[in-house]
């Protein structure tokens, strides 16, 4: 399509950042979502879950978009096979969004006052890592006009660091929210009790492809 071709044009990395602001419209959707469900408000919860659903397809587009005009003579200063893994792990992470939204509507959920503190805290964690990574892909233009190296790269990889010690903080909180959650088993059914396990595994996954996605611009980086 023109839009992506243009976009190639002015910067090898400009689709992925495009691509990624439609990610973070998805995951930065779901302190809306938990907040209606901390309300109760059931109807809320169901649109935002279609919205985020919405927005997931709109990230989809782009992404089929970039990988079907993806010039293969554009000259890239990656590894096109590079750029195509940086974009599917952004694309994976907009998935885990949608799985979360799809996730609470099942049925109604409470938000029990046991864990809720600490659920609260550990959402706000994930997203604090992925906009960490977030403002890594904001930086790939900046590394290209510095040829990959001095300051900007050191800096990438400061940056990098904190997302893997973020990761680290949101993995330290998961284990105490277990813990809470388990001791709130009683408090509610099985199915309510299984589907927050699958809801906390799903979040934490957010964090996790963030790192995974800061690693690998790391390493495209490294072999620079």
């Amino acid at each position: 399509m023109l839009t992506i071709l243009s976009l190639f044009g002015r910067s090898p990395f400009a689709p992925l950042q495009s691509h990624m602001e439609f990610v973070a419209k998805c995951v930065h959707c779901l302190p809306d979502l938990f907040d209606a469900l901390e309300r109760k408000d059931y109807d809320r919860v169901e649109k935002l879950s279609e919205e985020i659903s919405n927005l997931e397809h709109d990230a989809d587009l782009i992404k089929n978009d970039i990988r079907n005009h993806l010039p293969k003579s554009l000259f890239l200063p990656i590894d096109r096979g590079n750029l195509l893994e940086i974009l599917s792990i952004q694309d994976s992470i907009a998935d885990k969004a949608e799985d979360v939204a799809v996730l609470v509507t099942l049925k109604p959920l409470e938000l029990l006052p046991i864990f809720k503190e600490e659920f609260k805290l550990f959402l706000h964690k994930n997203i604090e890592t992925f906009d960490e990574a977030r403002l890594i892909v904001k930086e790939l233009h900046e590394l290209v006009e510095s040829s990959f190296g001095g300051m900007e790269a050191a800096k990438v990889r400061s940056m990098v660091d904190l997302v893997a010690f973020r990761e680290h903080e949101v993995d330290v909180i998961q284990r105490r929210l277990l813990k809470s959650s388990f001791n709130a088993e009683d408090q509610c059914n099985y199915i309510s009790f299984h589907l927050w396990q699958k809801l906390f595994e799903n979040i934490a996954a957010i964090s996790n492809l963030s790192e995974n996605l800061a690693y690998r611009i790391r390493m495209t980086l490294d072999l620079k």
